[in-house]
């Protein structure tokens, strides 16, 4: 990528690119995206935009490539990327109750902040410009403050449980007044109650009042804290809610949500895999929005989420990766021709999630499921400048007849080339901007091996 620099300029001119906007404008050859300082301001074509923009603005020619939305991954846990291999194929409550909450319990401030800048760094360097996180907050190191020091947009969500209500109080207080819409609105927050089986109904109701207030408090309609959930993610999810507080679900999981008055258009419910009919047409008439996490559904053996049927229903599904400790990775092209592939297969059908459909869930539904639309998720004038640009001149992408079904189908992450955030180069030419990658890693190794050390003393 070729970038001609005006020096003192803010202001940036992507030209000569194939801009796949994601809007009502669809796809823009030999076009142009005009950012100043942290939004868009115009799209075109690049020889009208170069004449009207031609001078003050730095410019980034984009000659046979592909520009586009920063992919959006609606469901991660980014700390645990410190994980990743350490407990694999083993049934989801083995691999939660016997390995990762053990080792969890071993975690620190530090190996929370390492993991998630881990995180960070992968996303950006893959494509994804915002992620929302769902882990424990922690004062001093944590997630929030690993996004910030990347430059990643993201939503970060303090993890709610029964057994510890009053740490979780103060701790989502601190999180919201702390970090909600705050590094030039980069970050939001969220508050996350774990899942059903583990927050009994009197915490949801509890939750919810917070949340509100919290929103009262730091949030605004523009910018609103949200609530982010695991729902549904195995077939056995309904016995362990009833055996653990005593309470009987005649119509489903989503009834009973339903039931506490949890449910509203602010809830993101992960993965939704044993849902009925009936939490179907709960989900839509509460415009509950879904994140769908094949890989990890698949990887874990907790079944397949029924998409299509939530897409004809026109429930809002984006996509998510999950933790890189059950994925095993940040990727979202992975994610997106897996969600494609997966679904025409279990239905024999190979129209089911076109790759436009598929593409609009790692960027606008994406958005609109975290309540970002109005900023993020498309390319256009008065949006935020989250904008990727990938090397369409590879081998594995030649020839060309649909950059759609290329980029769901053929892409990779290492065809992103350049990343913008908030209008700011976070990655040029495969090179992060922002922080150096090799100190990270060694960040994470010795995190890494201070962990097993911890996890051995407690053995002992």
């Amino acid at each position: 990528m070729r970038r001609e620099k005006d020096v003192g300029t803010m202001n940036i001119l992507i030209k000569n690119g194939t801009i796949l906007t994601m809007s009502e404008k669809g796809i823009i050859r030999q076009g142009a995206v005009v950012i100043e300082d942290d939004k868009i301001v115009d799209i075109g074509k690049t020889e009208d935009l170069e004449r009207k923009y031609g001078r003050g603005y730095e410019k980034i020619d984009a000659s046979g490539k592909v520009v586009m939305p920063g992919l959006i991954n609606t469901h991660q846990h980014a700390a645990m990327s410190l994980l990743r291999g350490y407990a694999d194929d083993l049934p989801l409550q083995e691999w939660l109750e016997n390995r990762i909450w053990p080792i969890e319990k071993c975690m620190t401030p530090h190996h929370i902040y390492v993991g998630a800048l881990l995180t960070a760094v992968e996303s950006i360097i893959g494509g994804t410009t915002t992620v929302n996180t769902m882990y424990h907050y922690t004062r001093g190191e944590n997630e929030a403050k690993a996004f910030s020091d990347v430059g990643l947009r993201g939503i970060i969500g303090h993890v709610c449980f029964s057994w510890r209500k009053r740490e979780d109080k103060l701790l989502l207080e601190e999180l919201a007044g702390k970090w909600h819409n705050k590094r030039d609105g980069l970050i939001r927050v969220s508050v996350d109650p774990h899942s059903p089986y583990t927050v009994d109904p009197e915490y949801f109701i509890e939750l919810k009042e917070i949340g509100r207030d919290l929103n009262r408090k730091y949030g605004s309609q523009e910018a609103p804290i949200i609530w982010h959930i695991h729902v549904a993610e195995t077939f056995d999810e309904v016995e362990k809610i009833q055996a653990a507080f005593k309470v009987r679900l005649k119509d489903g999981i989503f009834e009973y949500l339903d039931s506490l008055k949890f449910l509203d258009e602010y809830v993101i419910a992960a993965h939704c895999v044993a849902i009925t009919e009936k939490d179907i047409e709960i989900i839509r008439k509460r415009d509950v929005k879904v994140s769908h996490n094949p890989v990890s559904n698949l990887k874990l053996a907790s079944g397949i989420s029924p998409v299509p049927k939530l897409v004809s229903k026109d429930v809002t599904v984006s996509l998510g990766t999950d933790s890189s400790c059950s994925n095993n990775t940040a990727d979202m092209f992975e994610v997106m021709k897996i969600a494609a592939l997966l679904h025409k297969g279990v239905n024999r059908n190979p129209t089911v999630l076109s790759a436009g459909q598929i593409l609009k869930m790692a960027t606008i539904k994406g958005a609109k499921a975290l309540m970002w639309d109005e900023e993020i998720g498309s390319i256009e004038p008065n949006k935020k400048a989250d904008v990727i640009i990938l090397n369409f001149r590879k081998p594995h992408l030649f020839p060309l007849y649909s950059e759609e079904s290329h980029l769901v189908y053929a892409a990779k992450s290492s065809d992103v080339e350049t990343v913008l955030i908030n209008g700011k180069i976070v990655m040029e030419n495969g090179k992060l901007t922002t922080v150096d990658v090799d100190k990270v890693l060694e960040m994470v190794e010795k995190a890494k091996e201070d962990l097993i050390e911890r996890v051995k003393s407690n053995l002992k």
